[in-house]
């Protein structure tokens, strides 16, 4: 009598697509390149705090317009690397046979994080434009959309994203042990960063999780490309 079986694991398939080593390099350039530049072109200048007053970011407008714009032009080039990192990382992982619902949280994760950032350089965008620096609360309202898109808001789905590729290669040994449980620990202190919205404290928790995601990014890209 015939049975059908009902894998768990698909065909093993030979992987088509961008190196998501490489596209999150590009990604992580674009991204610390606003920041250089902005630093660069405001004479060392500090990022104004959205907790601030609207002071500091009036005279940073008066001063360096062009700091800020150059910012937010390089951070909108950079969603589109995480964008492609995602789909790539994803993509790779499924053509070595895993086929489970965390990837496809992942790769919600990663392109929602991927959009965030974009909206969140558009409003920086929009805050260089004429008159705007001249309403405080309008000033101020999109000085603290720009951080909640492009912190929060961010954050959140791009732990998903790392959540969902490091388990996977973990349990499969896809990757070097480190780089899947920095995945995970990132993942959960990105999660945790939502209580931000409640205690102001928990937003020092963004800049940990961004900047160590970057050798995140880099080191999976690259480690999940030596699996054939």
């Amino acid at each position: 009598m015939n049975t059908t079986t009902h894998p768990t694991i698909s065909s093993v398939e030979k992987y088509r697509g961008p190196h998501p080593g490489i596209t999150a390099t590009i990604y992580v350039l674009l991204f610390v390149a606003s920041l250089l530049f902005f630093s660069l072109l405001s004479n060392g200048s500090a990022f104004p705090s959205p907790f601030t007053g609207t002071r500091n970011i009036q005279q940073l407008l008066a001063d360096f317009p062009w700091a800020l714009k150059i910012n937010a032009f390089l951070q909108f080039g950079a969603a589109i690397p995480l964008g492609l990192f995602t789909a790539a990382v994803v993509t790779k992982i499924k053509t070595l046979g895993v086929n489970a619902a965390g990837l496809n949280i992942a790769l919600f994760g990663g392109i929602t994080a991927s959009v965030w950032v974009s909206i969140s350089s558009l409003l920086t965008w929009l805050i260089c434009q004429p008159g705007i620096a001249d309403q405080p609360g309008t000033l101020q309202a999109f000085r603290l959309l720009s951080f909640a898109t492009g912190g929060i808001a961010h954050m959140l789905p791009l732990g998903l994203l790392m959540a969902g590729v490091s388990v996977p290669c973990l349990l499969l040994k896809y990757c070097p042990a480190w780089i899947a449980w920095l995945g995970m620990v990132l993942a959960v202190l990105a999660e945790l960063s939502i209580f931000g919205l409640v205690f102001q404290q928990a937003f020092l928790l963004l800049p940990v999780v961004r900047f160590l995601s970057y050798i995140w990014m880099i080191a999976i890209g690259f480690a999940l490309m030596k699996n054939k």
